[in-house]
């Protein structure tokens, strides 16, 4: 609400500051020459006292930028008669800062819920019934019942056995965890697998993921901002045109001098051509599925010199797929795999499902399967064309067929083995694991020549599961088993080096991205928690597009520069045109609109930047 009152207010002041320049000048060129200076002063006045409030709001935080250059001009033009300049600057001072809350504003609109993912009511077993009860009624002992595709509103103990639930958004684990019988559940994972019951062990505001959210919102109040590059411009700039203004006063006693100096030293080519620059690369970055929340973001985003990445969603693809198919009878790998899939088409299962999906991806016909029946957390039994088949778990399907368990393969580390059996032979093993993406080595390789010196894996998956996806890329670390506030930490301890970017997906990653100098999130298939704390949320799901994000950064920014300097070079040029007299106060503020029209113009070239790697489109 707060925010959406300040926007409220820029857009009130800009079409008050608009309204009085143009009907002044109306009234004037009407003969009304009086009336004019009157409407343009009253125009004027609501944005110069929102300036002073905002001054005095900045010097309380020891922060001394741009504003104060446009509140002396305003204020000197005012007090010496020179309304119409006064009006000039006001329209040229509020347009710059509506255009600042503009970018902020259609951020804030895209992502405003944190707990999205959080259910809000749960199935709670009572007398023999179920009713749904909210979060906050839940008592330490109620029974739960979790259905299928369900977020685990509290953490608790499951009652039986062969429960599957899917961690990847907490731990980063890509394949679904298995729970037997007293297993502990966490809040903010979701059952993979059949309805379970869950007895609640902690309250909804004691669980992990109400934890987590917490995690967040101290990381956020703890960031330092980054300090805009029009600030970081404004005290030599306001020492140069005070300096100026008040030289040409003091030699030739004419104020005049001094309003006109301070008109044509209005900053705009800051206050305008860097917001302009910025909200034109976020408009750019947009069209690519990168989506920076502000000018700030985008502006930090050139800075960054140190990248930590997670792995589950990330550099893999947080689903798991088949990296390879053993087989043991001389049966081809095709139709071990057909097989498989006709079978599981009667499963549910993620891994049943991910099976399907491989054999539909090599066009093989799937027959329908007859005389099924599943083995909750174990496999599935039945009929494919005339054929038994087995297909599970390897112990499962071995002790099915007589064999030793891990007789043919041995696994590898951070895969899942699915035995296939046919007419009481073991016939082969599908090997699934969450493969790196698609020319992830490629993209980091990328990345190192947009000026990133560091990058890291963090991830909160095992440390086998991370070496081995990690081998053969140019990383400079890999940190395995982290929890979220281990991420932080890890996040803290890199931004006191260099300006950090934190890439995540799941709720685990929310603490870290928001920790982070500029937070990414991969808000396709992520968490809502992810997407919420982070700075930047790629829209599809394509690591690359990192890439091009941080490509148009650098060029944005780069333009903003370039505008600046040309814009704050004529500036000086004009003051020192008016200190020796040459322009009068309204003409200093005419020069000022041309050259902001100058920088604007040179500013919107970043609306046609074309990154490296991009398509011309």
């Amino acid at each position: 609400m707060h925010h959406l009152g300040t926007d409220r207010l820029k857009t009130a002041l800009l079409i008050i500051a608009v309204a009085g320049l143009v009907v002044g000048i109306g009234l004037y060129f009407a003969g009304h020459g009086d009336v004019a200076q009157t409407v343009w002063f009253i125009g004027v006045v609501p944005v110069l006292a929102a300036l002073l409030v905002e001054i005095l709001r900045s010097l309380w935080r020891g922060e001394v930028g741009l504003d104060i250059v446009a509140a002396l001009s305003m204020s000197a033009a005012l007090l010496f008669g020179e309304t119409l300049a006064a009006a000039v600057v006001a329209v040229m001072y509020s347009g710059g800062t509506f255009l600042e809350s503009f970018a902020e504003g259609r951020a804030r609109r895209e992502m405003n819920d944190l707990l999205s993912r959080v259910p809000r009511m749960a199935t709670r077993h009572k007398d023999g019934g179920l009713e749904e009860v909210p979060l906050e009624e839940i008592a330490l002992g109620d029974v739960l019942l979790i259905r299928q595709g369900d977020v685990v509103p509290v953490d608790g103990t499951v009652t039986s056995d062969g429960v599957f639930v899917d961690t990847s958004a907490l731990t980063g684990e890509s394949l679904p965890v298995r729970l037997m019988n007293g297993g502990d559940a966490m809040s903010g994972s979701t059952n993979a697998g059949e309805p379970f019951d869950l007895i609640a062990t902690r309250l909804a505001k004691e669980s992990t993921y109400a934890g987590i959210v917490r995690l967040v919102e101290e990381a956020q109040a703890s960031k330092a901002p980054m300090a805009r590059m029009a600030d970081r411009w404004s005290l030599a700039f306001l020492a140069v045109t005070v300096a100026i203004a008040f030289g040409a006063w003091w030699v030739t006693g004419d104020p005049i001098r001094a309003v006109a100096v301070l008109v044509v030293a209005t900053p705009c080519p800051l206050i305008l051509a860097v917001p302009v620059a910025l909200v034109a690369g976020l408009s750019r970055a947009a069209h690519f599925g990168v989506l920076i929340k502000g000018a700030g973001p985008l502006e930090t985003m050139a800075r960054v010199r140190t990248l930590i990445l997670d792995k589950t969603g990330t550099l893999t693809d947080g689903r798991p797929q088949i990296v390879e198919i053993i087989s043991h009878e001389g049966m081809e790998e095709d139709e071990i795999l057909r097989l498989a899939a006709a079978l599981d088409q009667a499963s549910k299962h993620p891994v049943a499902q991910a099976i399907v999906a491989a054999a539909k991806a090599r066009s093989l016909d799937l027959p329908v399967p007859s005389q099924v029946a599943e083995i909750a957390g174990e496999g599935v039994v039945g009929g494919v064309e005339g054929r038994s088949v087995i297909v599970g778990g390897d112990g499962f399907v071995a002790r099915r067929v007589g064999q030793s368990t891990g007789e043919h393969a041995a696994g590898v580390a951070g895969s899942v083995l699915v035995a296939v059996a046919v007419d009481g032979r073991m016939a082969g093993h599908l090997v699934m694991a969450d493969p790196l993406r698609e020319g992830a080595g490629g993209f980091l390789d990328g990345l190192r020549g947009d000026g990133i010196d560091r990058i890291l894996l963090a991830t909160g998956d095992r440390a086998a599961v991370a070496e081995r996806v990690s081998a053969g890329l140019r990383l400079d670390g890999v940190r395995a088993g982290l929890t979220p506030d281990q991420k932080v930490l890890l996040v803290l301890t890199e931004c006191k080096n260099a300006p950090v970017m934190m890439v995540g997906d799941g709720v685990n990653d929310a603490p870290a991205l928001a920790a982070a100098d500029v937070g990414v999130a991969m808000g396709a298939r992520g968490a809502a928690a992810s997407a919420e704390a982070a700075d930047v949320v790629l829209l599809v799901d394509r690591i690359d597009r990192l890439g091009i994000g941080i490509d148009i950064a650098h060029r944005a920014r780069r333009i903003a520069v370039e505008s600046v300097i040309a814009g704050i070079g004529l500036s000086v040029a004009g003051m020192i045109a008016a200190a020796f007299g040459y322009l009068t106060p309204v003409q200093g503020a005419l020069l000022q609109e041309a050259i902001d029209v100058a920088v604007i113009l040179n500013a919107l070239r970043a609306l046609w930047i074309v990154p490296h790697g991009a398509k011309v489109e």
